[in-house]
């Protein structure tokens, strides 16, 4: 009787349904692709350092990123620090929304995801006017893939690739978040009777935060 119970009971185990380390499907599957993600940004960063300490010379991140919209003040670096700030602030927002979800309060995270896609386009309008400036530099030259006035080239490709891998995923992030708000709007997961998808895109949406929080560091920074 007891072999009986207890190979009926392994039997359950790998019978299905069961939720890995506790969590659904879908998040154990967004916490892969991150993981994965993570890896990539993570090459992307080591090799951005292995070669500007192999280089001779190598750019002032404080002296090439110190302009300002509608002003000639030398700041440097203030304007990618309020884009950091505004970033930073869209990953808050998306905490309320998620608290709110929880709740099950649909007006919460329907007011929450909004400000959160806010945060987002601001980003976005941020970082095209960087790009735009750091073209066109100074009347020298500017900067492009295989040009770049402000020393070597590897400085301006590292950042073209690093950044703008970046703000794609902001993008979709952007993209995902008008997604939910607009269902949660409609209702979809009140009918449901949980808000995961929420908490899936806030994962997301988090890492995406968090990854900044390094290339600003590395890139800007160090």
């Amino acid at each position: 009787m007891d072999t009986t119970a207890t190979t009926t009971a392994k039997a359950d185990l790998w019978d299905g349904g069961q939720s890995p380390f506790k969590v659904s499907y879908g998040k154990l599957m967004m916490w892969i692709f991150l993981l994965s993600d993570a890896f990539t940004f993570s090459a992307l960063l080591i090799s951005y350092g292995m070669v500007r300490f192999s280089s001779e010379s190598w750019p002032v991140p404080e002296e090439v990123f110190s302009a300002i919209p509608f002003t000639h003040a030398y700041m440097p670096l203030v304007f990618v620090g309020i884009m950091t700030f505004i970033l930073i602030l869209s990953s808050v927002t998306m905490v309320l929304a998620v608290e709110a979800g929880r709740r099950m309060d649909r007006k919460g995270v329907e007011k929450w995801m909004f400000w959160t896609i806010i945060g987002g386009v601001v980003f976005l309008s941020c970082q095209a006017w960087e790009w735009s400036h750091f073209i066109h530099g100074t009347g020298l030259g500017g900067a492009s893939l295989s040009w770049n006035e402000y020393g070597p080239p590897g400085f301006a490709a590292f950042f073209f690739f690093i950044t703008g891998f970046h703000g794609t995923h902001v993008f979709s992030g952007v993209v995902i978040n008008y997604i939910i708000y607009y269902n949660t709007v409609r209702g979809v997961y009140d009918e449901r009777g949980h808000y995961e998808m929420v908490e899936k895109v806030g994962l997301y949406w988090h890492f995406v935060d968090l990854v900044w929080v390094f290339v600003f560091t590395f890139y800007y920074l160090v």
